[in-house]
């Protein structure tokens, strides 16, 4: 079956429809040098000749390492329940939870997913959903940029760096004035604060895995008039301080360590809570719960009109894509977890963390970073460069963490160490054992 929608007939009428007489005059407004000079397709292959090449680029990746890499994205376990439930038909296909009367199903999973980021942030509504973390972050900001009608944004420089990569390439065109600064120093953040302040992002665990209560930061931005926004690890905040506990207004996170897959990258899932005040600010789709005139439960999509979605001129953002099945597969792994389960969950990333930091730092030349607490990740300075001291631990099996110097060029030695429950005792030594043989 040839997979070409237009014959050579269909292309000469529409080239007559336009008055021309040839492709090439179709794409003359182009220059010179970007227009494609040639066609180099190979000839078609077989279905076992796809696969085999395929299989051949997917052999390219270094696969099947023991993981200890984090930076905001997690190998965690995913209970076997999680995909089996996604990959029901009815989910799986559900398509747009718009028509209520036909997506109660789909509804009903997005409202139990938002009570679940409410009751973990301890603010009062939260939305499904949007793309990423970094994507999260960029809408919570636009909402104290909306909220305040101000355009100052105080940025930690503790908060991601892919997340500060991605503000900034979100707002380039915006005029918004980013500072980045170590704003998580209560006496640098006083010194920044002032009545153009729209808000303060902070992210706890920070980048480098350390505990932190921003309370008395929040506190000042409330008092300079702005909006406090945190930045969360999920699992973290079933043993850390709430958001709400803290004073800030906004919660956001990566929700791919709520039963998602690392994937190369993703599909990802970011999660987004506020207090009332900001409820019909937030962007996305919310889902409520109500009765029909007869008295049953329904649900359905809240507080917004359509013209959030699809007119680009009305809307308060263009977040479209509510991205339900990453929701489902994190309220279900939420709900398989349950509220003990996950704080026994977190406590084992923290137990093992804490044995991989004393393995290591027991290696001559290997010095712990940062003074804690510290929640499933922590930094270490090598006497080597972390990307040749990475390279080499490939080659024994095991990602040893993620080298610092790729963001933070003054930390070339620094490695940051991310441990989840699924990594034993004996992988935890295997890394520590084949980090001193190459040092």
């Amino acid at each position: 079956m040839r997979f070409t929608p237009h014959t050579p007939e269909d292309r000469a009428d529409m080239l007559a429809a336009l008055g021309l007489g040839s492709v090439g005059e179709l794409f003359a407004g182009l220059p010179e040098d970007l227009r494609c000079r040639q066609w180099d397709l190979p000839q078609g292959l077989s279905e076992p000749e796809v696969s085999q090449y395929l299989a051949k680029l997917a052999g390219l990746n270094a696969s099947g390492l023991v993981c200890f890499l984090g930076g905001g994205f997690y190998d965690h376990h995913i209970p076997a329940a999680v995909d089996a439930l996604i990959s029901r038909g009815e989910f799986y296909t559900a398509y747009t939870p718009y028509q209520a009367e036909m997506s109660q199903g789909t509804l009903q999973s997005i409202f139990e997913y938002q009570t679940a980021i409410c009751r973990l942030t301890g603010l009062d509504a939260a939305n499904a959903s949007l793309y990423d973390g970094g994507t999260a972050l960029y809408e919570a900001a636009m909402m104290a940029v909306r909220k305040t009608r101000r355009k100052k944004l105080l940025v930690a420089n503790n908060v991601s760096p892919i997340y500060r990569i991605m503000l900034k390439s979100y707002t380039v065109n915006l005029h918004l004035e980013l500072v980045e600064a170590d704003v998580s120093d209560p006496a640098e953040l006083e010194r920044l604060l002032d009545q153009d302040t729209a808000g303060l992002i902070l992210q706890n665990p920070d980048f480098f895995g350390v505990l932190r209560d921003y309370g008395q930061h929040f506190a000042m931005v409330r008092e300079a008039g702005g909006l406090g926004i945190l930045g969360c690890n999920p699992i973290a905040l079933a043993v850390a301080k709430t958001p709400a506990e803290m004073g800030a207004d906004i919660a956001v996170g990566e929700g791919q360590p709520l039963g998602l897959p690392l994937s190369f990258g993703g599909p990802y899932l970011g999660f987004m809570a506020v207090t009332n005040k900001l409820l019909r600010t937030m962007p996305g789709r919310i889902v409520g719960r109500t009765h029909d005139a007869q008295g049953r439960v329904g649900y359905c999509l809240t507080l917004q009109t359509r013209e959030q979605h699809i007119r680009r001129e009305k809307a308060t953002s263009n977040i479209c894509s509510n991205e339900a099945l990453c929701a489902l597969a994190a309220v279900l792994f939420l709900g398989l977890m349950g509220k003990q389960g996950l704080v026994e969950l977190a406590e084992l990333n923290m137990t093992q963390a804490a044995y991989a930091r004393e393995r290591l730092t027991a290696i001559d030349g290997v010095q712990l970073l940062d003074e804690g607490p510290w929640f499933n990740e922590f930094r270490v300075r090598l006497p080597l460069d972390a990307r040749m001291v990475v390279s080499r631990m490939i080659d024994k099996g095991i990602a040893a963490g993620f080298p610092l110097g790729r963001y933070y060029p003054d930390q070339a030695n620094n490695l940051l160490v991310a441990v989840t429950e699924k990594r034993s005792k004996e992988e935890i030594g295997y890394l520590a054992e084949g980090l001193e043989a190459v040092l």
